[in-house]
């Protein structure tokens, strides 16, 4: 085990149905926990909400504040009069009034905190906010212990394309993180190719740059859920789980399946494709094609992340998708239930992507969003390969289960803490 150290996290939400960003947090603590470090939780999440053998403190919302005050006028504006303001002040003050509060809320749980006195302060995020990466900002006491975890890209016009972003406010984000990039004794990246990535912008990136990458949580579900009633447990099953953006189309594996199925007609009647998420986006398109394939199931929204996890666990074969893209810098939040789910990976994205990196330049099922054929063959190569197996197909990747492992966790902090 790791020489006893102690680390202050700084969250703002560990609640794993709120967003893929939480659920990484949660994986990420109950492996530093694992690795013998004491920790205390200070979340936003707003909610009591607890994990198991750790201290977790619920930071409440500061009110009536100028901030909190401002934000609830805004609201009542938009809600009342439909009339929008915050795009107008956030594109003079850079935030919206609810971010500052937020933030001025964060702060004031952190300053209440005299009893513990941590060797690190970590601090993580989720979606495109970093509340708890500016309340630790204007901590100064605390830069030279402060540990700032960057998920994604930052501001959002520092996305790759096709994602061609620009926030109201973008100059005083830019600012903001800026500030983050001197500040921190140390960046986390969940990704090599992010770290740099950001390098581009912020070049103290690439000094004080370091990759953990997301974690397979020693408390993920490991038995297998009761299956809900749509899912064909005897049949060759491919699921892609988790909403599907704008930038990420899932047209290309869609109809690759349909070709796979024109080719294979016996597969029409022991083959599934299952697509859990929101599908807002492209939900006409998959409604129609819904119709045209018997075997392709949608779900409603948003399904709960343990039954997911099992499902992971279950199938034949787990997609990751990705935009179409020159480079993907990304890791995504579902790589480490994929890997240790052990069952074969279809990635779909560009071969400048941290997942292809990582699953390696020789793995063979992988091909561009949009190449239907290829997508075809590929299911076409693994469905023969279920069927000559006895219905049993492995990624078999020990190196990337160690990768997303609490031991290189520990190794990784280690040398942090020598250096």
């Amino acid at each position: 085990m790791a020489v006893m150290k102690s680390i202050l996290i700084v969250v703002e939400s560990i609640d794993v149905e709120d967003s893929s960003g939480a659920k990484a947090c949660v994986a990420l603590i109950r492996n530093l926990k694992q690795c013998g470090y004491e920790l205390k939780v200070f979340h936003y999440t707003r909610r009591d909400i607890t994990l198991s053998g750790i201290e977790c403190i619920a930071i409440p919302e500061k009110k009536w504040t100028i901030w909190y005050l401002l934000s609830k006028a805004q609201l009542i504006l938009k809600r009342w009069f439909k009339v929008n303001l915050n795009t107008f002040f956030e594109s003079k003050l850079g935030f919206s009034f609810a971010f500052f509060n937020d933030v001025k809320s964060i702060k004031y749980g952190l300053c209440k905190e005299n009893s513990f006195n941590p060797d690190w302060v970590l601090t993580l995020s989720k979606a495109a906010s970093f509340r708890p990466h500016m309340a630790v900002l204007k901590l100064p006491r605390l830069h030279k212990k402060w540990l700032a975890y960057v998920h994604d890209p930052y501001p959002m016009h520092c996305y790759p394309e096709p994602f061609n972003w620009f926030q109201p406010g973008y100059k005083q984000k830019e600012a903001f993180f800026r500030e983050v990039s001197k500040k921190a004794l140390y960046v986390i990246f969940p990704s090599q190719l992010l770290n740099k990535w950001m390098g581009q912008y912020f070049p103290e990136f690439l000094d004080n740059g370091i990759v953990i990458p997301h974690q397979a949580s020693s408390e993920m579900v490991s038995e297998e859920l009761p299956h809900p009633n749509w899912f064909q447990y005897e049949s060759f099953t491919i699921l892609h789980a988790g909403s599907l953006m704008k930038q990420r189309s899932p047209k290309g594996l869609v109809e690759g399946y349909q070709l796979f199925l024109n080719r294979n007609p016996a597969a029409k009647d022991n083959s599934q494709l299952l697509l859990l998420g929101q599908k807002s986006y492209f939900k006409d398109y998959l409604d129609k094609k819904n119709k045209e394939i018997n075997s392709l199931y949608l779900s409603r929204g948003y399904v709960d992340f343990n039954t997911v996890l099992s499902l992971q666990n279950s199938v034949s074969v787990n997609v990751i998708l990705e935009a179409k893209s020159d480079i993907s810098p990304f890791l995504p939040g579902k790589f480490p239930h994929c890997i240790m789910a052990n069952k074969p990976i279809i990635h779909l994205g560009p071969e400048k992507s941290e997942t292809y990196h990582l699953l390696g330049i020789d793995y063979e099922y992988h091909a561009n969003i949009d190449e239907v054929d290829k997508i075809a063959t590929l299911i076409e190569s693994l469905y023969l390969a279920w069927l000559k197996n006895n219905k049993t197909l492995q990624l078999n990747r020990p190196d990337l289960e160690n990768y997303v492992s609490v031991s290189n966790l520990e190794r990784t902090f280690s040398k942090i803490a020598k250096n």
